[in-house]
């Protein structure tokens, strides 16, 4: 075997426990592969230089956003680091979020096949299905755990660079400082949520080969794809059912009152993407010889 076999607990204990013991076994080995914390590592940075780039650019007397250029919100940062927060979601949100979303979830049923631990896996009392679930679990917590990395190392950042206080919404009123943090977790939920598709898209892939790293290229691939055919106009009508359509919707949280349409449609399209490609994946790993 290319790598030691996890130690799945094996108990006679309810299966629901069972499956909680598999479920943070699965976490902490997601957790702690070195791929895993080098794509960790790389979402932390981010938010790190566009604070030091603000800061740079403001220190010699310019303004933020180059005028008006950069992801949203940066022309705000230097009147109140909270949208340090706002800013570093939005630049990652495009592709190195989904990204590292991509290469976990391409990676976790065909990184076992390609490590010759699927099948040992497939002895344990989990069954299939168990199996599954517990594996797209534990991507959902990594899209959790990714996006709350970028979110809280942008405040760290952003406190230490640029003044803290009441937050100016888009519409133009303002909010209190505690009301700004509230706003931004929420924010970062919904981010967080907005990659589910792509995580039931590369659980998918990760059924249809033995081979980790083509899965991983997969998914990302097709990731692009979808990115780009979301410019394009001529694919005016289709674009509104790619998963990446409604991702930055999570600014209309900064206006006062909210408008939810745009929020409830990507929620609503993640949930599709989740049910139809969790189903395809259901369906191809049931069936599935296991020769690894």
């Amino acid at each position: 075997m290319s790598r030691a076999e996890p130690t799945y607990p094996v108990s006679r204990a309810p299966r629901p426990l069972w499956t909680l013991g598999l479920l943070r076994s699965e976490l902490v080995i997601t957790v702690r592969r070195r791929r895993t914390l080098a794509l960790l590592a790389v979402l932390a940075a981010v938010p790190v230089l566009i604070g030091i780039a603000v800061k740079a650019e403001t220190g010699d007397g310019g303004s933020a956003g180059g005028g008006g250029g950069g992801p949203a919100f940066l022309a705000q940062i230097t009147n109140n680091g909270l949208f340090l927060v706002f800013t570093a979601l939005a630049a990652t949100l495009p592709f190195f979020l989904p990204m590292a979303v991509g290469v976990v979830a391409g990676d976790a049923i065909a990184g076992e096949a390609s490590a010759g631990t699927l099948r040992y896996l497939l002895v344990a009392p989990a069954g299939r299905t168990r199996l599954l679930l517990t594996k797209y679990a534990a991507v959902v917590a990594f899209c959790l755990l990714a996006t709350l990395v970028v979110a809280v190392t942008a405040l760290i950042v952003g406190a230490l660079l640029f003044p803290l206080g009441d937050v100016t919404t888009i519409s133009g009123t303002r909010i209190s400082f505690a009301d700004g943090i509230g706003r931004a977790l929420l924010i970062a939920l919904v981010v967080a949520a907005s990659l589910t598709g792509v995580a039931a898209l590369g659980l998918f892939v990760s059924t249809l080969t033995n081979s980790g790293i083509a899965a991983m290229a997969t998914t990302v691939g097709l990731l692009i794809t979808v990115q780009i055919l979301d410019q394009l106009p001529q694919l005016h009508a289709l674009q509104p059912y790619f998963f990446s359509h409604y991702w930055l919707s999570f600014a209309d949280l900064l206006r006062d009152p909210v408008p939810w349409e745009d929020v409830w449609r990507n929620l609503g399209l993640q949930g599709l993407y989740v049910a139809v490609f969790g189903a395809a994946a259901w369906a191809r790993f049931t069936a599935r010889d296991i020769d690894a």
